[in-house]
């Protein structure tokens, strides 16, 4: 049985109207945060615990994962429907193409609409355990483009994709990566929220590319403060992001003390951070892993404050 969570309203300041920014160092910094919908008990009071940390920075929405292969489908919608029932944040709900039939997915589209969500990551999702490969769902959406067009026919979202500064790792090459992110972002979409890398010439290079391909709409860049360094390689691993030997140097050795890690973790993201910022980044999404300290501390550096 749940266990009753106070409402977060009291905790958050009144919203500066969507869209809205807070001042950073030099220029106006917008940030978005993304959370995944708890397994258990405890992991519900560690996600409430770090979304009422984060709330007051007042993100510009809050975006829920839907699980890359059609997974937790049911976990996000509660999540979400939560988000709008107890707190003033902005739910962004994750859709995929992945399991489902294009007219199921446009129900769920419906009915966040019905809901009073204006917000949708939109996404083609990965294959299901077991499988080699991604394959289309019959009478599914092919591709996140084909969501994104669909999505359209539902109603005026504000829709975010995905962008892999390094190569989606299916993508035949470079170019054919960057057309499918042109065919998203001219089916409809608003931004694209990039992979996490941790090269900063990586985003930047990629940012030049898509600036000469005729790419105007916002690229964020994907931050992924470190919390454990197996568990990020594994995620490298899957989307294909280079971990730099530097990086993994500075952990060697701090397995079993997670405060040094936190210090060093933060210290990383912080100067990746302003890097952006001095190339003119004024937007960040932050991939929380559900904790708030590490991203609650960046935010703070960037002049993201209450």
């Amino acid at each position: 049985m749940s266990v009753s969570k106070p409402r977060m309203d009291a905790a958050v300041h009144q919203p500066a109207g969507p869209g809205s920014t807070l001042r950073g160092p030099e220029r106006p910094v917008a940030v978005t945060f993304e959370f995944f919908p708890p397994g258990d008990e405890a992991m519900e009071q560690t996600l409430w615990h770090s979304m009422q940390r984060l709330a007051p920075l007042r993100p510009r929405f809050v975006s829920v994962t839907y699980g890359a292969d059609g997974s937790t489908r049911e976990r996000t919608h509660q999540l979400v429907s939560r988000v709008l029932r107890e707190t003033t944040l902005t739910p962004a709900p994750h859709l995929t193409c992945v399991g489902a039939r294009r007219e199921a997915v446009l129900e769920i589209a419906r009915d966040y609409w019905r809901q009073g969500v204006r917000h949708i990551v939109a996404l083609r999702g990965d294959a299901p355990p077991g499988a080699a490969r991604y394959a289309p769902h019959a009478g599914g959406f092919a591709h996140a483009a084909d969501l994104v067009r669909g999505l359209r026919d539902v109603g005026d979202f504000d829709i975010s994709v995905a962008a892999y500064p390094e190569k989606h790792p299916e993508a035949a090459s470079p170019e054919s990566d960057l057309d499918a992110l042109k065919a998203k972002l001219d089916a409809g979409a608003t931004r694209a929220i990039t992979q996490f890398f941790f090269d900063t010439s990586i985003f930047l290079r990629f940012r030049d590319r898509c600036a000469a391909a005729g790419v105007r709409a916002s690229l964020v860049p994907g931050i992924l403060p470190i919390t454990r360094m197996p568990q990020m390689l594994q995620f490298a691993a899957r989307c294909g992001a280079t971990v730099p030997d530097w990086l993994q140097q500075r952990f060697d050795g701090l397995d079993d003390d997670p405060d040094t890690r936190r210090l060093i973790s933060a210290a990383i993201a912080i100067g990746q951070v302003e890097a952006l910022v001095r190339e003119g980044v004024d937007e960040f999404h932050f991939y929380t892993l559900n904790r708030a300290d590490l991203t609650y501390a960046i935010c703070h550096a960037l002049g993201v404050r209450t």
